[in-house]
């Protein structure tokens, strides 16, 4: 069963997922959503102070709970006779009509949050956000780029307690861009969602005062230019880059490359970043 779920134009979901009110996210999440609810229809998630429960289990599984088999897919099962969980029907209704999505988040063990992973693995629904069907052209199933939530772009604002040399191509604790991956290549891309570059704030831990309302500032910039700013969409199954096995890039592109990029459309050399 083919899932789409057109978007509604100028709609935009931001779900936030840090504990406390008057943090720096909680400053830069208020500021945010008031600059974007300017030309978007703004809804928000936040998480913590939803109560939001991270945890796949029983409630996602409907009548197959009891027995074995594919969580996902018996998560799908449940989406498609009406059993999904209230809250995460909740979180779908809003995903469904949202054009943008804001995922905002501060990096813990160089990746999100539980409760943000959970909602992934609740709201990014076996036959909602994707399924097994193939694509009657190409004959690939509808995944990485090709997913029920297409035409839509994501922004993921991310706090750092790290310097961007430490956090970087050549730092110690890695690149930011590839420690990302998994959430915007394997989650977002895997569904349809098309990524813009990372708005990072470093050294988040130190920011006094004027650095807060510096990215405060610097937030509500980024914000008022992304009607004109391009995504960085990755290569799709169904163009053809990867053998029939859908399993590597074909060793003709890019050969001798192993870095994340290649993934990347319209990929050629490896991207340098400014300071």
């Amino acid at each position: 069963m083919s899932v789409d779920h057109p978007p509604t134009p100028g709609s935009a979901l931001w779900v936030l997922a840090h504990p406390r009110h008057d943090s720096l996210n909680g400053h830069l999440f208020r500021a945010g959503v008031e600059a974007l609810a300017r030309d978007h229809e703004v809804v928000t998630s936040d998480l913590y102070a939803q109560g939001f429960d991270p945890v796949l289990d029983a409630q996602d599984l409907g009548d197959a709970a009891d027995r074995p088999g594919n969580l996902a897919v018996q998560a799908g099962e449940a989406y498609l006779s009406g059993r999904t969980a209230p809250e995460v029907r909740a979180e779908h209704e809003k995903l469904a009509r949202a054009e943008l999505l804001v995922l905002q988040f501060p990096l813990w063990w160089y990746g999100t949050p539980a409760i943000l992973k959970g909602w992934l693995d609740r709201v990014l629904t076996d036959s909602f956000a994707y399924d097994d069907e193939l694509d009657p052209v190409h004959g690939t199933p509808r995944r990485y780029g090709d997913g029920g939530l297409t035409r839509r772009r994501a922004l993921l604002i991310v706090t750092v307690g790290e310097d961007e040399r430490t956090l970087g191509p050549r730092g110690v604790s890695g690149d930011l861009d590839s420690l990302l991956f998994p959430l915007t290549h394997g989650a977002l891309w895997y569904v349809g969602i098309e990524a813009l570059d990372l708005h990072v704030i470093h050294d988040a831990d130190s920011l006094g005062a004027a650095g807060v309302i510096r990215e405060k500032r610097r937030l509500r910039s980024r914000l008022e230019g992304l009607g004109t700013e391009p995504s960085r969409p990755f290569r799709r199954l169904r163009d053809g880059d990867y053998p029939s096995d859908l399993r590597a890039l074909d060793p003709d592109l890019l050969p001798g490359r192993t870095d994340l990029d290649i993934h990347r459309a319209g990929s050629a050399q490896p991207r340098t970043r400014s300071a």
